[in-house]
């Protein structure tokens, strides 16, 4: 599987790295070993994990056999977005 970054998401990253040490290798991670994978608008799937005391989320589509990432961020409301395990959509 490869990953592939739109420059949105490139920007993102970059200013979460700045904020919180988010960095490029740690978006890949969790896209290749999410916590939690929840549904998104449009077809667009969200891998998420809980960390630097909230949620970091990633959206992205998957494209054959490859995962392109829309954007990243972070988000401290963990409750509105994390789903209960028999809410998943997949799991690990």
């Amino acid at each position: 599987m490869k990953i592939i970054w739109t420059k949105h998401a490139e920007n993102r990253q970059k200013e979460w790295d700045k904020k919180l040490g988010i960095t490029r290798q740690k978006v890949e991670d969790l896209v290749q070993q999410p916590e939690q994978i929840v549904p998104g608008d449009m077809n667009v799937r969200v891998a998420q994990a809980r960390t630097y005391n909230g949620l970091l989320r990633v959206p992205f589509v998957t494209v054959g056999e490859d995962k392109k990432i829309l954007t990243v961020y972070w988000t401290s409301r963990v409750e509105k977005y994390w789903k209960k395990e028999e809410q998943n959509e997949d799991k690990i």
